[in-house]
């Protein structure tokens, strides 16, 4: 029996959509029709999309053409991506932050991430909702909640489930099959969170690994972009066509960074044979019965599979409060520099303007208030302050030589082994270095937080590695996957 473009599409990964590509079972353009039929059909739910390419179409022409005449650029040609609304993308779609003030504005050229893509044969199909300024507005605002786009729903359980924050809109698209994978951002657990909650895999990589010239910032200590998809196998594809070397971003230039053309090359099913995964017991303390269920099912599974687990390990660092104090200070200079070069249709061209303009619009801007914003607007701008250094100092020191380093150098260790994104994970994410997150099952059951959503649902476990570890997590993860096929998609909303 044929099968229909429902048969093809639905959880297509990058590897076998290219194949009925270059079979001729479907064209690019078909491809891309089929998936803005779905969003016009199930974003209104949703509200994962905040808008589509007006020239997708013409583009899936074009490649289409290109592969017909002169074969395919790669695995991404006519691959339909979505990407999250800070990237800019120097076309006729605009790039907000999920922001009011910025609704109406196009960047001047592509970021360094989009131009790859393109480069690389990738459809640019649209922009995805995700929570305003990458959650760094509000104290109260919910996760996937923007200004513009309104508030992202979990597919699993629209308006019961956690969402997951800020690369919401990503991470709902790729697991809704609104298209066939993303490209998030995070600062701390913005794609590791959203792709735990919503049953997809999703990679931060290591900062200095993937530019970040062209997406509008919080912090240029710990930032970073990375794909969120069905598979570990894409996530290693689209990894590969984004680690081009930006001389303008300084992360970028720091020795030791080693990219990689084919993360592919890396995926092992039997990745976990003799692998050395630390189980921190520390951050495990606060999870209830049926998610610290989910954890010990998957080290019993890593187990199982070959790798040597190491059961407790305990990092000098766990015990340490941390505080916020360095992206106070970056995000104020990151967003002045990036709204001085932005380009038409920006109403704001500073925080200053920006606080101004959300308290002139109160009544569709500031549903949860700015206190964030008034927050680090009291910094300088110029990261000249002492406390600034000393903070970011002491950051790197205990989240590296106190924490993650010190695991790995002193129990060998390949990874370290957490769920979803529990609080350990922000050791990675003050360090900068890479996570991998991958679907672990379902819970039945969980806490209901103030705001009225529960934590049950989907449920990731989460790789963490020392700088540029991905070949390392992508083995380890890939194994895991294979291993345990927890990945399902939802139903469709009625």
């Amino acid at each position: 029996m044929d099968k229909t473009i429902d048969d093809i599409l639905i959880e297509a990964d990058i590897e076998s959509l290219q194949s009925a590509l270059e079979s001729g079972m479907v064209t690019s353009v078909a491809c891309v029709r089929w998936y803005l039929e779905r969003i016009e059909r199930i974003n209104p739910t949703l509200n994962a999309v905040l808008e589509v390419n007006p020239d997708a179409i013409p583009i899936a022409e074009a490649l289409d053409a290109e592969r017909q005449d002169y074969g395919t650029r790669g695995p991404l040609h006519g691959i339909p991506i979505l990407l999250k609304d800070n990237i800019d993308t120097g076309d006729r779609m605009h790039t907000s932050a999920g922001s009011v003030a910025l609704a109406e504005h196009f960047a001047p050229k592509d970021s360094l991430v989009a131009s790859q893509l393109r480069a690389a044969g990738a459809i640019l199909l649209g922009k995805a909702n995700m929570t305003e300024w990458a959650n760094f507005m509000s104290s109260t605002m919910w996760a996937g909640y923007s200004s513009r786009g309104g508030l992202t729903l979990n597919p699993y359980g629209p308006g019961e489930l956690f969402v997951g924050g800020s690369s919401s809109g990503s991470a709902v698209a790729v697991a809704a099959n609104l298209c066939v994978a993303a490209i998030g951002t995070e600062t701390s657990g913005s794609i590791i969170g959203p792709s735990s909650q919503n049953n997809i895999v999703g990679l931060k990589p290591t900062v200095g690994l993937v530019s970040r010239k062209g997406i509008i910032p919080i912090s240029q200590s710990q930032d970073s972009a990375g794909p969120m998809t069905r598979t570990v196998r894409d996530a290693a594809i689209l990894l590969s066509a984004m680690t081009e070397a930006d001389p303008e971003d300084p992360a970028m230039q720091e020795e030791g960074r080693q990219a990689h053309k084919d993360y592919t090359a890396f995926l092992e099913p039997k990745g976990l044979q003799g692998a050395r995964i630390g189980i921190p017991r520390f951050y495990y303390q606060g999870l209830e019965e049926a998610r610290l269920d989910i954890i010990e099912r998957a080290i019993r599974l890593c187990k199982d599979q070959g790798a040597i687990i190491v059961d407790p390990v305990s990092l000098p660092c766990e015990s340490e409060k941390w505080d916020w104090g360095v992206m106070q200070f970056e995000f104020k200079k990151g967003l002045n520099d990036y709204l001085a070069k932005s380009g038409r249709g920006a109403f704001v061209r500073t925080i200053d303007e920006l606080i101004a303009y959300n308290e002139a619009n109160a009544d569709v801007a500031l549903k949860y208030g700015q206190d964030i914003l008034i927050w680090s607007n009291k910094t300088s701008g110029t990261l000249s302050e002492p406390s600034y250094s000393d903070n970011l100092l002491k950051n790197r020191e205990l989240s590296r030589k106190q924490g993650i380093d010190h695991a790995m150098h002193h129990y060998q260790l390949d990874a370290l082994l957490f769920l979803g994104n529990e609080e350990g994970l922000d050791l990675s994410a003050r360090a900068g270095y890479p996570v991998i997150t991958v679907p672990a099952g379902y819970t039945e059951t969980g806490i209901i937080a103030e705001d009225g959503y529960t934590n049950k649902g989907p449920q990731g476990i989460t790789f963490v590695g020392t700088a540029f570890s991905e070949p390392v997590l992508f083995r380890i993860a890939y194994a895991y996957e294979q291993a345990s096929n927890y990945r399902f998609a939802p139903s469709d909303p009625v």
